[in-house]
């Protein structure tokens, strides 16, 4: 008899059958769904950063939610790891150019945001001029996620409705020649 409180055991499973940490990737999996592709930017302790992101995606409805995995060797992870907010820009087809520079560069070395208009959002988190969808999201967790980490956002603040018929996304067949500026 289960106690008040208590959950049933899980249903056992089949074993399933190891497989190594190295297993197959998923490029052919990710070249099929071909996911649009976003900026996201960061501000904490007067550092500045922004990366192309193509692994993100809302994840709960109510509570709206959605997260970005930023890779752990990235500029923008590490001003992330200790920022409360991140800015998601949602790239227009038309805007490799901005995806060369967010993707192409590392915030190591150079100054995104001396190349591309911007203006200061939440706790000066950079939102920039030339997105026209974008969110803010309190970061709520981190998730592990091996050579990425997952950040959860809950929305706060978000672009107005853009006018004019909807505009393609930039999409990851239209960066995926792109040469990180970071290895991932």
């Amino acid at each position: 008899m289960q106690e008040e409180g208590q959950h049933p055991a899980p249903a056992s499973r089949p074993q399933e059958p190891s497989v190594p940490e190295s297993g197959p990737g998923l490029d052919a999996f990710n070249t099929a769904v071909d996911g649009p592709m976003y900026v996201v930017t960061a501000a904490s302790r007067g550092k500045r950063a922004g990366c192309l992101v193509g692994f993100a995606s809302q994840c709960s409805i109510d509570p709206p939610r959605f997260v970005v995995w930023l890779s752990t060797a990235n500029h923008t992870h590490t001003v992330a790891r200790s920022a409360r907010y991140l800015t998601v820009h949602l790239l227009r087809s038309d805007q490799r150019a901005l995806a060369e520079l967010f993707g192409g560069r590392t915030g190591d070395r150079v100054d995104k945001f001396a190349r591309t208009g911007w203006r200061p959002g939440r706790d000066g988190g950079p939102v920039l001029s030339d997105a026209v969808d974008w969110f803010t999201g309190r970061i709520q967790g981190v998730i592990a996620g091996g050579d990425h980490e997952g950040f959860l956002l809950s929305p706060v603040d978000e672009s107005p409705p853009a006018p004019g018929p909807r505009v393609q996304p930039l999409r990851y067949a239209d960066v995926r020649d792109l040469k990180p500026g970071h290895p991932a």
